[in-house]
Parts: C-alpha cells; structure tokens; sequence
C-alpha cells in the first residue's frame, strides 16, 4: 500500500486528514478511490491502515482500521556528516542513505566542498531536500523521516561529534585501518549513535584529517579501491548498520 507521512496532529478519533500535495498525489498520481487502502505515518513510529472516504482537491480524509509499530526503523542512530557537492549527487545522496537507514544528515562545508558559503543555501533547496527524504522514507517503509540539519562549517561539526558512541571519517590515509578494525578495537559493537564523515571529491585537507583525529574521531578506508564520495557515503553506511545487526 501507499505510504504517507502526516502530522501528529491529523490523527484523532479515529480518523487521518491529508492536505493538498498529498491530495493530489492520491487523486491525480494515484488515482486512487474511495475504499482503497494506504497507510499512515506519524512520524514517532506508528503507522495505520486507512480506508479513503473523502476525496476532495485539497484534502483526502481517511478511516483508521488498524495501528501497529512501524517496523523500518533500525535501532542504532547513523548520523550522515556528508560534505556538500553538486546538487543531483548530493540529493542522490540523502535519498540512498535514506533507504539504507540513516536517521540523520549533516551537510558540511569543508575546504574542498563545491560551494563554500552555507548560507548560499536558500529555503526553496532545503525544502526540495526535505522533500526528497520524505518521499524516500514513505517508499522504503521508514517510522520516522531522517532529520535534515543546517549546513556548517567543517570544524562547526566536530565537537558535536564527540557526543555520539563512535564516530570515523571515511579517507584514502586509513590511519586507525577498516571499519571492522575499528568497530571490534573500541569495543563499539553495541554503539547506539554512530556519526559517518564523508569528504567531497579530492578527500579531506590534510589540516581537516588532524582536527578530526584530534577530536577523537577515527581515520578509516574503505577498501583498496578508491569510491566517488557518493558512493562512499551508501556503503559505508550500509557496512555500519550491517555490522550493527541492523540489516537482517
């Protein structure tokens, strides 16, 4: 069935009220009926079967029929500290990630990044983002959509980091060897939050690679072949939650 995201608050009595772009997509893209069946989200990991009994042109109105835990999440928070590049690869991006299972995203401007200003980033692209995630956790059968913060600044991000149970940045240098080196060293294999860095085409500066590791952030490869930072950001991704357990 059709997935949904709505706001809590358009959840009560037993009934779901969807607003216009929603509408549109269920009548116009849809073209769904009265009686057919989607789900609901709201986003703190429930969902709900829902009967359509109302179609208008800017609202859907719905009957819930059944409420149950949304079963997409996976329990580790992978947070995505990924350096800005050009718009289709870096909405690529968060799309992919998306679906694998990551909770959050950070775009970070760092010393080789495309665009160096995070305020060049205008309202109408963060909603497009904002937009493109949604719809990638409703199509992969996500509970709650990924969070997407404010660009900053390289250095902004490393102190946050040190709040989370490990955190390691993805380079050709491999200082501190694999993830899997790494994961069984720290004794991390039950880490709850887990933060990725991924540098934009050419790596890291060389002075960003000593700030990271001065923060205690560790320095691994990701094998002898060198990815596209895109396609660095998807596996390693992947190859945290799977040594998490969290893609059984």
């Amino acid at each position: 069935m059709n997935r949904f995201f709505v706001a809590e608050s358009s959840i009560r009595d037993g009934r779901v009220l969807l607003g216009p772009e929603q509408a549109h997509q269920i009548c116009h893209v849809l073209r769904l009926k009265k009686q057919d069946q989607i789900v609901v989200l709201d986003n703190q990991g429930s969902e709900y079967e829902v009967v359509i009994q109302t179609l208008e042109r800017r609202s859907v109105e719905g009957r819930i029929t059944a409420r149950r835990a949304a079963l997409g999440e996976p329990d580790v928070q992978v947070c995505v500290y990924q350096s800005l590049l050009s718009r289709d690869k870096f909405e690529w991006v968060l799309q992919k990630c998306t679906e694998v299972g990551v909770s959050r995203f950070v775009p970070v401007v760092t010393r080789r990044s495309i665009v160096q200003k995070a305020e060049q980033f205008k309202p109408e692209r963060e909603r497009r983002w904002v937009r493109i995630i949604t719809e990638a956790a409703e199509q992969c059968g996500r509970g709650r959509i990924p969070q997407l913060e404010q660009p900053v600044k390289f250095d902004g991000c490393l102190y946050e980091a040190q709040s989370l149970d490990l955190c390691m940045l993805a380079s050709t240098s491999a200082a501190d060897g694999s993830l899997r080196q790494v994961m069984k060293n720290s004794a991390q294999s039950e880490s709850r939050s887990v933060g990725i860095f991924i540098g934009p085409e050419g790596g890291f500066h060389p002075d960003e690679l000593a700030a990271a590791q001065a923060a205690g952030i560790r320095d691994i490869g990701l094998g002898r072949r060198i990815l596209r930072t895109e396609t660095a950001a998807l596996v390693l991704s992947a190859l945290v939650l799977f040594e998490l357990n969290q893609l059984q």
